[in-house]
């Protein structure tokens, strides 16, 4: 009892332990706030990726793809794995130029930029991931996935693939038995079809700074400015297969603009455009042709034993399977591996909370000799007074680790309400949403990494307490009151 008597006396007089406190407070609040954001980062990250790709993928290994593809889903849907697969989509991914006018008050342009072309079925596609919720509108808004043009889409539509209507011959003008007969009225002529095409949201646009009324820029926030509309024209170019020559010849067509893809990741908004998949099977001359299946799981527990059952049955010269975090497994390592030793860096905060105990608890032993040679004259062991300084280590630790954590929640918890704060007092953007495209900073707080941060502040503070614990317990008596 007496030892939890003394640590509570020497945590409520000794000024210096607040100094260890408050080291320990902000290391564990550095880390937590830290591991929040970087969770953040990483459970966006792969949400979008998993979004972008189903569970498993089947892949052709070129880019001429592989045939029949109603018929291999079909066989992987009798086959035994077929329990486990709820949902697949047939793609066609390919390389494609884009290019499209741009009209300015300066002057005219044509836009031409490398792009990823996609070719989908809708209403499989949306089947297989949450492929849907990243068609928008102009404003950021969720709409029904589609590639016909809207009311207000047409409106914008022109046809440069039709002449000019002719102009009306006279009444008067008598018909010539060796000419051609005059061509069908304007109205009677067959139209082609406009096919739409859902654009990534950093194609069709890009972010601008606010401006405020005196023309300067406002600091985290923007605008975006878009360069394609809804039912604008653009031509995309890419190449067919040629497999009886085992060439390729170039291919284009007009597309039109029918709504954006964001999903909030500039890598995939700013290359990827999608179009119906029949059409770019048409315009590739690819018959029922395609370069990969997007296969969604029931249970995602049960993909190796799906991948390896497809790798068995289809010929590995002409297919890869994968799930899709081998397929990004790089990606993925890499920000496991940056934020581990990130941790390990942030940590070494803490460390210096623990050197701070070290010191501290040498300067109480010296300052302290004869109250230890009291009481181990009044009977106290020398385990009683290693428990004692251990246990004012580890009081240290708890009170500082349990302040720490309520900081960092806290700080966590308004992160970008003191992101604005700081962007409107300092004038710099702590935060560039151009860069990322999100509207705020992700967090994520995972309370096992909490108890892990708790868990490793309380065993610093303990651990850089045992030497001098030792030594106050290794002190005789006689010795400690040798000159009082």
């Amino acid at each position: 009892m007496y030892k939890l008597l003394l640590c509570w006396r020497y945590l409520r007089t000794r000024y210096l332990a607040m100094v260890c406190i408050v080291s320990v407070m902000l290391g564990v609040a550095t880390l937590i706030v830290v591991n929040s954001v970087m969770a953040g980062f990483s459970t966006k990250l792969r949400d979008r990726l998993h979004g972008l790709l189903s569970d498993v993928i089947v892949e052709g290994v070129d880019f001429e793809g592989f045939p029949d593809a109603e018929g291999r889903m079909r066989r992987i849907r009798e086959s035994p794995i077929g329990q486990h697969i709820a949902a697949m989509s047939p793609t066609v991914e390919m390389f494609a130029m884009l290019q499209y006018p741009v009209h300015s008050p300066y002057r005219d342009f044509v836009v031409t930029k490398p792009v990823r072309l996609i070719g989908i079925d809708l209403a499989t596609r949306s089947e297989v991931g949450p492929f849907a919720q990243f068609i928008v509108d102009k404003n950021g808004k969720h709409i029904p996935p589609r590639f016909d043009l809207d009311e207000e889409s047409l409106k914008r539509l022109h046809r440069p693939f039709l002449p000019p209507p002719p102009e009306a011959a006279p009444a008067t003008a008598l018909a010539d038995p060796n000419q051609p007969p005059p061509p069908a009225d304007w109205e009677d002529r067959p139209v082609k079809k406009p096919c739409g095409a859902l654009v990534g949201f950093a194609i069709a646009s890009f972010r601008s700074p606010a401006i405020d009324e005196h023309n300067q820029p406002i600091p985290g926030q923007y605008k975006d400015v878009f360069m394609l509309e809804p039912g604008d024209e653009l031509t995309l170019s890419t190449v067919s297969i040629n497999l009886g020559a085992k060439g390729v010849l170039p291919v284009q067509d007009r597309f039109y603009v029918a709504g954006y893809f964001k999903s909030e990741m500039t890598e995939s908004d700013s290359n990827y455009i999608f179009v119906p998949l029949d059409y770019l099977q048409k315009l590739r001359v690819m018959d029922d042709r395609v370069t990969s299946i997007e296969i969604r799981l029931k249970d995602y527990s049960k993909a190796a034993e799906v991948v390896q059952y497809l790798r068995r049955m289809l010929p590995g010269s002409s297919y890869q399977v994968h799930t899709w975090e081998e397929k990004q497994g790089v990606l993925l390592s890499a920000i496991d591996i940056e934020r581990g030793i990130l941790n390990v860096l942030l940590f070494m905060i803490v460390g210096v909370a623990g050197f701070s105990i070290l010191a501290i608890f040498s300067m109480i032993v010296i300052e302290k000799t004869r109250d230890i040679g009291i009481l181990k004259a009044l009977g106290a062991s020398n385990r009683g007074i290693l428990f004692i300084f251990l246990g004012y280590g580890l009081l240290l630790g708890t009170v500082g680790a349990g302040l720490g954590t309520g900081l960092g929640l806290t700080i966590t918890y308004y992160l970008n309400e003191i992101e604005k704060l700081l962007a409107h007092v300092t004038g710099m953007e702590i935060f560039p949403r151009g860069v990322y495209y999100f509207d705020k900073i992700p967090t994520d707080i995972q309370t096992g990494s909490v108890v892990l941060v708790n868990i490793g502040a309380v065993g610093i503070a303990v651990l850089f307490s045992v030497l001098p614990a030792l030594r106050a317990a290794w002190l005789h008596p006689v010795r400690a009151l040798r000159y009082e």
